[in-house]
């Protein structure tokens, strides 16, 4: 896919607009495109309504100095060209169809969406451009392109496992990049990722099949994200491990995916598009 290069100028900016001003990775969205205003402007942030931090000051809002801009409860009133949504399912798609009927682009770094929710973001990628991706991190979408690869020269003689760790509060497991790690894997291997999948071996009672590709799933501190894919054999084990000690890192890529999305013609996209892995 051929993509169109853009400037770091004033003149080239982009407006973006974030939800969950007052979450964890919306702070962090805020903070990077605050730090970003060589290409970035930031148009304004939502949270849902009657929420305590609607009026309030962005910039004050992560601790920096007043900008101007207030949190907003509602979207379509905000005057940018990208949305950026970390979210949960059922808001997300509410903003993706504002998105929609407003004709603008949206990054969805949002995970837990069950098959009917993707079908939508599916459907309404033939409107408008759409990145979804479980984790906007470039190196996890480095993992996962290099997991092709291990997967398609180990995949059939290895035992494969899955172990991701997320902080206390995380609700979906396992998480989104674990889950899109083994399509990934299943895929490049021709399995049914649904029907060869272990979640946790509590009273499983029998040994492991050659097929399966187990998930373990821990919840613990304020740990921001670790996963590790264990490819093991006979005699050997490779493990790819990535390590998130920063929310900042899925923010700055999510910037990375709004200003690339600006440019792009209506479908879904994900951040291999985005960094032309493909």
């Amino acid at each position: 896919m051929t993509t169109k290069k853009t400037g770091n100028s004033k003149r080239d900016s982009l407006s973006i607009a974030i939800t969950g001003a007052n979450g964890r990775m919306g702070q962090a969205l805020i903070s990077e495109a605050l730090d970003t205003l060589d290409s970035i402007q930031l148009a304004g942030a939502v949270h849902r309504s009657k929420s305590d931090c609607i009026g309030r000051d962005l910039g004050l809002h992560v601790g920096r100095n007043s900008i101007g801009v207030a949190i907003s409860d509602d979207i379509t009133q905000l005057p940018f060209e990208v949305l950026i949504d970390f979210s949960l399912p059922e808001p997300s798609l509410n903003y993706l169809a504002s998105c929609v009927e407003l004709a603008r682009p949206i990054v969805i770094g949002t995970t837990g969406f069950n098959e009917d929710q993707l079908e939508a973001i599916r459907s309404a990628s033939s409107i408008i451009p759409i990145v979804l991706a479980a984790n906007m991190s470039v190196g996890v979408t480095l993992c996962f392109h290099l997991l092709s690869q291990m997967a398609r020269v180990m995949g059939d003689d290895a035992d494969i496992e899955i172990i991701e760790t997320h902080h206390r509060n995380k609700v979906d497991a396992p998480s989104g990049t674990a889950l899109k790690m083994g399509e990934i894997i299943a895929g490049e291997l021709g399995r049914d990722l649904a029907a060869t999948a272990v979640h946790g071996r509590h009273d499983v009672g029998v040994k492991r099949s050659r097929d399966e590709i187990g998930f373990s799933s821990v919840r613990a501190g304020d740990v921001v994200g670790d996963h590790t894919v264990l490819f093991a054999t006979h005699g050997e084990r490779i493990e790819l491990t990535h390590k998130a000690s920063s929310r900042a890192t899925f923010a700055k890529g999510a910037m990375r995916a709004a200003l690339w999305l600006k440019h792009q013609p209506p479908g879904l996209y994900d951040m291999q598009d985005v960094l032309n892995l493909r």
